[in-house]
C-alpha cells in the first residue's frame, strides 16, 4: 500500500462516517421541533405583516415594509446573537425580568420566527395580489361578504401560488437553524460538534459528511412533498376558477 493511501485512511475512516448516523439522528427531532415552531409563529406574524402591507394605512405599510427590509439586511447569525443577548437585556432593563436561565431553544425559535415572518409576508402578499381582482369583485357582486370571498375564492388560489416559496422557506429555516449551535443549542449540528470535540477534533470530515447527507435527504424529501402538494391543490384551484 502506498504511503499516500495509508495517510488518507488515517485521515478518513469510513467507520466514523457510518457510526455518526446513529449518534446524530436522535437529535433530528430537536431540529424539526425548532423549525416547526419557527414556521408556525413566523407564518402567523407574516400574515399580519402581509395585510399591513396591503392595507390602506400608510403608517402600517411603512412599519411592515421597514420590518421586512431590516430582517433581509440582517445576517441570520447576527440576528441570533441580537436576540440571544438583546432580549434578556431588554427584559431586565424594562420589566426587571431575569431571562438568563431561560432555555436556549426559546431564543432560537424567536430568531427564526422573526426571519421567517419577513419572508412569509412577501410570499403571502405577492400570492394574494397575483389573483385577479375581478374574481373578488364578482364574488361580492353575487352576494358573498368580503371575508367569504377571500376564504372561498382568493385564499385557496393564493395558497397554491405560495406553496413553492413556502417550501423553499421551510428548507431555508432548517438550514439556517444550523447556526443555533453558536449559542450553545444542542440540536443535530450541536451534537455533531460535540462528537468532534470528544474525538479531539479528529475525523471531523466524516461527521460533517454524515451531517450533510442528512440535510440533503431532508431537503429533497421536503421539496418532493411540496411538489406533490402543489399538484394536488392545483387541481382544486382550477376547479374554483372554472366554477
Amino acid at each position: 500500500m502506498k504511503s499516500g493511501e495509508r495517510m488518507f485512511e488515517k485521515y478518513f475512516d469510513i467507520g466514523y462516517l457510518w457510526g455518526a448516523f446513529p449518534q446524530l439522528l436522535p437529535y433530528l427531532k430537536i431540529t424539526f421541533a425548532v423549525a416547526g415552531l419557527a414556521v408556525f409563529f413566523g407564518t402567523l406574524l407574516g400574515l399580519v405583516l402581509a395585510f399591513m402591507k396591503m392595507g390602506k394605512s400608510r403608517v402600517l405599510q411603512v412599519i411592515a415594509h421597514g420590518y421586512t427590509t431590516i430582517m433581509r439586511c440582517t445576517p441570520s447569525i447576527v440576528l441570533l446573537f441580537l436576540v440571544y443577548y438583546g432580549v434578556p437585556f431588554l427584559a431586565d432593563s424594562l420589566f426587571n425580568v431575569n431571562l438568563q436561565n431561560i432555555y436556549t431553544g426559546v431564543f432560537v425559535v424567536i430568531t427564526f420566527s422573526l426571519q421567517f415572518a419577513a419572508m412569509m409576508s412577501e410570499v403571502t402578499r405577492s400570492a394574494i395580489q397575483s389573483i385577479d381582482k375581478g374574481q373578488f369583485e364578482a364574488a361580492v357582486s353575487v352576494g358573498l361578504t368580503p371575508w367569504q370571498a377571500y376564504r372561498r375564492i382568493i385564499f385557496p388560489q393564493a395558497f397554491v401560488v405560495a406553496l413553492p416559496n413556502f417550501g423553499n422557506g421551510l428548507i431555508a429555516i432548517l438550514q439556517e437553524g444550523a447556526l443555533a449551535y453558536t449559542i450553545g443549542f444542542i440540536d443535530i449540528v450541536g451534537k455533531a460538534n460535540l462528537i468532534i470535540a470528544s474525538n479531539f477534533n479528529s475525523h471531523a470530515l466524516e461527521i460533517y459528511i454524515a451531517l450533510a447527507v442528512i440535510y440533503w435527504v431532508i431537503s429533497i424529501v421536503i421539496e418532493k412533498i411540496f411538489e406533490l402538494l402543489e399538484k394536488t391543490f392545483s387541481k382544486g384551484s382550477r376547479s374554483i376558477k372554472a366554477s
